[in-house]
This record gives structure tokens, C-alpha cells and sequence, in this order.
């Protein structure tokens, strides 16, 4: 029996299922519950073509709408500062702006609010769970409640958390202690105090889980069903999860080929000599590792495959909550990842020791660029590139209230920064035009709530990317992408080659003109907006 159909229909499931009653808030505004997961890969889920049993998450797709060509930023916190506010990552300073403190240690502009502050006017209670990497601190900035997990480097025993900005002592290990359940308890603690306190106001859960991010670490319970599942390798599960997504008609239009000569996207020579031999840096063929790779990898794998699980059964019993509330029926759902997997291979946090069984807190793993290749299957590419299988999501959206294309797929382009005026548009409240004075410039995004409509449509004119030098811009089914600075801008047609195994640049040589140029114009527009408020000389 695979992992996939090896559960039995959890409690949770059932609870969904039964019938309550309505949460008296506003039955004009929805409640919001936006979930975000952590380096997880495009098909991982099984309403995606994963071998991992998501089952909370195949009911919210069954009732609700999969999007096929959804985008992120390639990283984590820009995506999340775009998740956010609704703007580009460059707009806001959360990514590299030349000339400016931007990046993962930049500050927002003043007028670049965070969505609870949007919805406190409109009669929201916003509540924080889990990753937070945003500049400021919760509460500052609108949440009413907050834990924010702010140590990425251990999933048992965490030193650097806090509730409600101020912080926790260090978790001991061996406590019982895991992120992603703990995570998930803080947000149910906080929509049983809004139920109890606060039943005529919606609400806000923004629920960011750690997981699946390195390091690989799970409880034994939950990898044990995964320890068979791996052992046929990487190119040969990829294929698996391409039948499966071609039968979903959500995967493109063909299976990226494996790219053997690309590895990390940072080199650390260190971490490879603590590893051991039976790490890899590159998504050798399967086919040449010896047993004792195999064995090494794939035990790896059941552990991401582990975390993943996981989360999805802490997210239903979120959505378990939600529905003894009585607030199922009118609360708006988002499911989605900051990134794409990662080919990421480092040793941070307490070390790795490389006798102690995998996926415990004494090891610090990453799947690496083959698992990686997997995740992101059918696309090129992991996390930081710009290439498909950087950048695209999955994207969940279940509101039994306001769906009326249940169970259908999207497949116009969207991307996180559509996440805020979408939100916005569901609960009727209007964006702001100033913030203590100062204008607040347009945002970007789109509103998708047309599309939940049966015939809804939501034009676009373009979307675009910057990390770290890689970059791209998509116009309608065009898009042109390069990998580094320096690298010559490469050309597709996403119509009929979402794998982007066939660069047109040479061919088309007017069309990358054109789109080359559109993207350096919306690059000086958002690093011009960024500059904008800092005085001459800073």
C-alpha cells in the first residue's frame, strides 16, 4: 500500500464533514486563514501529483479551486513581504535595490503596510503563526496575537522564539516539542479566544509554517510510512508524478529534464566534508549511486516527505477549529509556498552528526538538487532561480461561501503580490490612498476573486522577477528568464513549453528586445519607487 492511501480518513475529515453552526461575524466579510508552507516544491502535495498523503489539502482542492500558474519570488522573504503588502519585493525594499539598505535587512517605506493593518478599519482581528521574517515585529505592525518562530535552524528544541513580540525561553530538547504542532496550537489558541471574545468580528489567521525547510527533521512516527517510498530514486518517482499531473492537467505541457550539472545555489565545500560521502551536490543519475547513496538518500526524502505530511494534518486540525467555530462555510482559505524546493545544501544550527539517525534533531540535512528536482517536477530549477521550478506554487483556494467553481483549476498566470487585493476585494475594503500623509502608490496586484466565478476572467499585463541577478518577465504566454547577472536573457513560449527546455532567444531575437526592455523599465520604476522616501546621501 503506498504512503498516499495508507490513512485512514483522519478525525479531522470527519469534522469537516459535520454540520455546526454559523459564527455570527459579518456575513459580508469572510474570514481569512492564509497558509503558508516553506520550501515545499510544486508537486509535492497530491492534488498536485505528490506521492505524499495530503488529505486536508485534497478536500480543500476538491471543494474549492488548484491554480496552475501561480508564481512566488523565488525566496523567502521577499515573498513574504509581497504575500504582505501586495507589492513587489524591490518596491518595498525586501530585496535588492542598488544603492539602498534592501534585502532581507531592509525596511519597508512607511506607506508599505502589512495586511492586518488594511483589514483592522474594515473590523478585522488578525492573529500570527509561525515563520515571520518581515521587517518589525508582529504586533507593531497589526496582529493582534502572535508566535513567531524566528529560529529556522531547529524543528525540536528552538532558542530564538517569541508570543506577542516578547520572547519565549529556549525549548529543551527531548520536551515533545515539534514547529509545525506548535505552530498550528498557537493559531487554534487564537481562534478559540476569538470565537469565545470576539464572535461578531472577522478574522485574520496568518498560519506560516517552517516546514518542509531544512533541516530534515520529524518524529519517527510520522517518517516510518515513508521509509520504502523513496527507494526507486528521483528520475524514476519524477516520472510517476508527471503521469499523475498530466491526468490533473496542471502540470504544462511536457517533463523538464534534469539538469545533472547544476547543484547548490551557494557552494559551501565545508558542509560536504561533514556530510560524508554519501551526500550529493548534484542530481547525479540515480542509476549510478551505489547502495549506500541510495540508502543515504532516499531515507532523506521520507523525512521531507515526513514534514509535509505533517503540516497537513496540523492544517486540518486548524480547519477543524474553524469549523467548530461555526465559521466554515464564510471563511476564505489560501494555500501555497514561499519558493520552490531547495537544492540548498549547508550545516548551520547545533551541526550534523552523521551517526545519528536522519531526520532527528542531531542532523542537519537538506534534500539537495536531486529530492529538489522531484519536488519541483515538471519544471527547471530550484529556489533563488527565476526558472519555473523556482518560482512556481501551488495555490489553494477553498470559501464554500463565495466559490462557485468548485473543484475547477485556473489557469491564468497569477502571483503573490494578487494575494492582498484579492483579500481586499473579498471583504470589501478599499486600499488605502495615504498613510499618515503620505500618498501610498499603486499597488501591482490583481484581484482574483473574478475567477471564482465559473467564467470569471482576470487580464494581466505583465509579471517580473529579480533575485540575487537572476531575473524575468512574463507577458501573456512569453517569457524570458536568465540565471545570473551576466547571463544572456533566454526566451520561451510558455503555451507550448511550461518546462522551458526549448530557449527561442536566438530565433526571436525582436521579441527579447522587447520583453528586455520592458523589464528594465519596471525595474527603474520599482527602484525608483524604493529610493523615493530616503533622504539625498543615505
Amino acid at each position: 500500500m503506498t504512503a498516499a492511501i495508507r490513512l485512514m480518513i483522519p478525525f479531522a475529515l470527519l469534522l469537516l464533514a459535520a454540520p455546526v453552526a454559523s459564527l455570527a461575524a459579518d456575513p459580508g466579510k469572510p474570514n481569512i486563514l492564509l497558509i503558508v508552507a516553506d520550501d515545499m516544491g510544486f508537486s509535492d502535495a497530491a492534488c498536485y501529483g505528490g506521492e505524499i498523503a495530503t488529505p486536508h489539502l485534497d478536500l480543500l482542492a476538491k471543494n474549492g479551486i488548484r491554480f496552475t500558474q501561480f508564481y512566488n519570488t523565488s525566496r523567502c522573504w521577499p515573498s513574504r513581504a509581497a504575500i504582505l503588502t501586495g507589492y513587489y519585493a524591490q518596491q518595498v525594499r525586501r530585496d535588492a535595490v542598488p544603492g539602498v539598505k534592501s534585502g532581507a535587512q531592509g525596511a519597508r517605506p512607511v506607506w508599505a503596510r502589512l495586511l492586518p493593518e488594511l483589514l483592522k478599519p474594515c473590523g478585522y482581528r488578525s492573529y500570527h503563526s509561525g515563520k515571520w521574517h518581515v521587517d518589525g515585529k508582529p504586533l507593531q505592525n497589526g496582529f493582534d496575537h502572535s508566535y513567531s518562530l524566528n529560529d529556522h535552524d531547529r524543528h525540536f528544541s528552538p532558542r530564538q522564539h517569541t508570543e506577542d513580540d516578547k520572547p519565549l525561553p529556549p525549548v529543551p530538547i527531548q520536551t515533545g516539542y515539534y514547529s509545525t504542532t506548535a505552530i498550528a496550537d498557537h493559531a487554534i489558541k487564537c481562534l478559540k479566544e476569538h470565537a469565545e471574545r470576539y464572535p461578531h468580528q472577522p478574522f485574520l489567521e496568518y498560519l506560516a509554517f517552517t516546514a518542509p525547510h531544512f533541516p530534515l527533521q520529524a518524529s519517527a512516527h510520522d517518517i516510518a510510512p515513508y521509509r520504502q517510498t523513496y527507494r526507486p530514486g528521483w528520475d524514476v518517482l519524477r516520472e510517476a508524478r508527471w503521469r499523475r499531473l498530466r491526468e490533473l492537467n496542471i502540470g504544462g505541457t511536457s517533463l523538464a529534464a534534469i539538469e545533472r550539472d547544476i547543484g547548490p545555489p551557494y557552494a559551501f565545500a565545508d558542509a560536504m566534508k561533514k556530510l560524508g560521502p554519501h551526500e550529493l551536490n548534484r542530481p547525479t543519475a540515480w542509476s549510478d549511486l551505489n547502495a549506500e547513496q541510495k540508502e543515504f538518500q532516499s531515507n532523506k526524502m521520507a523525512v521531507h516527505a515526513a514534514m509535509v505530511d505533517r503540516m497537513d494534518r496540523e492544517i486540518g486540525r486548524v480547519l477543524a477549529q474553524i469549523r467548530t467555530m461555526g465559521a466554515w462555510d464564510n471563511t476564505l482559505v489560501f494555500f501555497l509556498s514561499d519558493n520552490g524546493a531547495s537544492a540548498e545544501i549547508m550545516v548551520r544550527g547545533d551541526g550534523h552528526d552523521p551517526h545519528a539517525e536522519c531526520g532527528t534533531g542531531a542532523t542537519f540535512l537538506s534534500i539537495g538538487p536531486g529530492w529538489s528536482s522531484l519536488a519541483n517536477t515538471p519544471f527547471r530549477r530550484h529556489k533563488t532561480w527565476v526558472h519555473e521550478g523556482g518560482i512556481a506554487t501551488p495555490l489553494i483556494v477553498h470559501w464554500p461561501q463565495g466559490i462557485a467553481a468548485r473543484g475547477e483549476t485556473r489557469h491564468t498566470p497569477g502571483h503573490v503580490i494578487d494575494i492582498v487585493p484579492t483579500i481586499l476585494d473579498a471583504a470589501g475594503c478599499k486600499p488605502v490612498a495615504t498613510w499618515h500623509v503620505q500618498p501610498v502608490p499603486p499597488a501591482p496586484g490583481k484581484s482574483l476573486l473574478p475567477l471564482f466565478a465559473k467564467d470569471g476572467s482576470v487580464p494581466r499585463d505583465s509579471l517580473w522577477w529579480l533575485h540575487e541577478g537572476n531575473r524575468a518577465l512574463r507577458v501573456g504566454d512569453w517569457k524570458i528568464v536568465a540565471a545570473g547577472k551576466d547571463s544572456p536573457w533566454e526566451l520561451y513560449d510558455l503555451s507550448s513549453d511550461r518546462s522551458e527546455s526549448r530557449n527561442l532567444a536566438r530565433e526571436k531575437p525582436d521579441k527579447v528586445r522587447e520583453l528586455a526592455a520592458l523589464w528594465t523599465k519596471q525595474f527603474q520604476e520599482y527602484t525608483a519607487l524604493a529610493t523615493k522616501d530616503i533622504p539625498a546621501g543615505k
